[in-house]
């Protein structure tokens, strides 16, 4: 269809009941039907155009060997150089490098670190003193020594109960006892042994 052939047929739309906006003659939208059409048909050449464009891009990097992946690799090496290039990540590493520097950070992790020793030393010194208990518990005599008892047996023989270790953990674990079940009961934390040390 050429122009002209255009032309009659919008005059011919135009003319067959199209309602004009208000403000705008028969003839400035005749005007205006004739440059949207030549717009439309630039329209389709550009995508006819790019079509074929990108047939030809394909082409040749098929014949020069670059693939689909390759392609991808080198979109993120270009992507990340873009952004180390940045200015928002060289300020990001300029302040951490300046926060690195600072005294505040310096001492917060001097202070973070003679605390990692503090709670190092604290359980080791827990762990020789647990170890300890246990060495004292087992040094005492009891009755057969020749049988082989249970470890719950052992426990339960009267020289063992009778130690200062077994007394003090005893105790403690009845108080702590009493104050859950107290408590689950609706009574007070004031137990029978409410006078040996909290746990």
């Amino acid at each position: 269809m050429d122009s002209s052939e255009q032309g009659s047929s919008m005059n011919a739309g135009i003319a067959a009941g199209m309602t004009l906006p208000p403000g705008v003659t028969e003839e400035e939208a005749e005007e205006m039907q004739m440059e949207l059409i030549k717009v439309e048909d630039e329209i389709e050449t550009l995508r006819q155009v790019l079509v074929a464009k990108e047939r030809h891009a394909a082409e040749l990097k098929h014949r020069l060997g670059i693939s689909p992946l390759s392609e991808i690799k080198q979109n993120i090496t270009k992507g990340w150089h873009d952004v180390q290039c940045s200015n928002a990540y060289l300020t990001a590493s300029a302040t951490l490098e300046d926060i690195g520097r600072s005294d505040a950070y310096k001492r917060t992790q001097e202070t973070l670190s003679q605390a990692g020793q503090v709670t190092s030393a604290a359980f080791s010194s827990m762990g020789s003193a647990i170890r300890s208990r246990f060495g004292e518990m087992r040094a005492l005599p009891y009755s057969d020594s020749g049988s082989n008892l249970s470890m719950r047996h052992s426990l339960s023989m009267p020289a063992m109960r009778n130690s200062p270790s077994f007394k003090s953990f005893e105790d403690k674990v009845e108080n702590m006892k009493y104050k859950v079940m107290g408590r689950a009961n609706g009574e007070n934390d004031h137990s029978p042994t409410s006078n040996n040390a909290p746990l």
